[in-house]
């Protein structure tokens, strides 16, 4: 096992790695979590839909997209305040991070970008760790919303650049890593991850981790999403995927990004207890809490809470 910080991880290496029996796996992975993390702490966070509906991508999973015929009710951007009052009381509850998703192919110009911009800084001066995703950036936006003191932005590449025009046709890959390349070059930190359950084999979840384990830094946070099926959309219909899969991922990516936050996210509401704390023993350090995540839904505050503290676990 290798637990030092690298950029260079080969195809064969990672899928080596992918294919080991779980123990074993789950095992090496806290171990380079001891060494980089407190494996008592778990930070919660929070995010909003800011601005929901109506995408013009077309990606197979998302309700948000115009291409599909959920029953997801498109809605304007929010008004600044009821952002931050949202903000507020998340952090009264726990979060240290907010963060605020805007249905967008790339992010929007004009009065819509500045409120944006002053949601950013109003988090700020709550005392919150501030995250966005907006969808593709341009290198003005990117420092514009560095100088607002962002604390991270989340662009998920999804799936292996393999399967990924399975999934989306509506935005290359290409494109998906140069909005991650202008964030970093802003001085912003990289949040992203990928989704579990679009079809992808296991090779197309290991390529996934390591082409994120091979940017230069790696991502400061690293989801990791389970497909929640939402009827109307091209992947409604499917195989749930395993739970052990989802460990699986876990661990392979605390092992292939060490210092990173690997963030439980979307589909946990599916996952049981018993599953989730095998997650957390495997790596992942940070969960989103809250009733809905962006459209979907999450697992209860109070059964959180419940969870959190019959594992032992510290929220920071």
């Amino acid at each position: 096992m290798v637990a030092d910080i690298r950029h260079d991880w080969t195809r064969h290496e990672v899928l080596e790695l992918y294919a080991r029996p779980l123990l074993e796996l789950v095992f090496d992975a806290q171990s380079v979590h001891r060494r980089h993390h407190d494996p008592r702490h778990i930070q919660r966070c929070t995010l909003l839909s800011v601005k929901t509906g109506g995408c013009p991508e077309d990606c197979s999973y998302c309700p948000q997209s115009a291409h599909h015929a959920s029953a997801l009710e498109a809605t304007p951007l929010m008004a600044v305040e009821d952002v931050l009052a949202t903000a507020r009381a998340a952090r009264e509850a726990g979060a240290s991070r907010f963060c605020m998703g805007a249905a967008w192919r790339s992010a929007r110009r004009g009065p819509a970008f500045d409120d944006v911009l002053a949601m950013v800084r109003g988090v700020r001066e709550l005392g919150m760790e501030a995250c966005v995703t907006l969808g593709m950036l341009s290198d003005e936006q990117a420092q514009a919303l560095a100088d607002a003191g962002l604390s991270a932005y989340n662009h998920n590449l999804d799936t292996s650049a393999e399967h990924y025009g399975r999934v989306i046709t509506t935005r290359t890959y290409e494109e998906r890593l140069e909005t991650l390349q202008r964030v970093a070059d802003a001085g912003v930190s990289v949040c992203s991850g990928g989704i579990l359950g679009l079809g992808e084999t296991d090779a197309d979840r290991a390529e996934l981790l390591r082409t994120l384990a091979n940017l230069t830094p790696h991502p400061e946070s690293v989801p990791v999403n389970t497909l929640v099926r939402v009827a109307g959309t091209p992947l409604a219909e499917g195989a749930d995927v395993d739970p052990l899969d989802v460990v699986r991922a876990v661990a392979v990516a605390r092992i292939l990004m060490p210092a990173a936050r690997v963030r439980l996210s979307a589909g946990r509401e599916a996952l049981s207890r018993e599953a989730q704390a095998l997650c957390f023993l495997a790596g992942a350090n940070s969960i989103f809490f809250g009733d809905k995540l962006l459209t979907t839904p999450n697992p209860p505050v109070d059964e959180d809470t419940r969870l959190l503290g019959d594992l032992g676990l510290v929220t920071i």
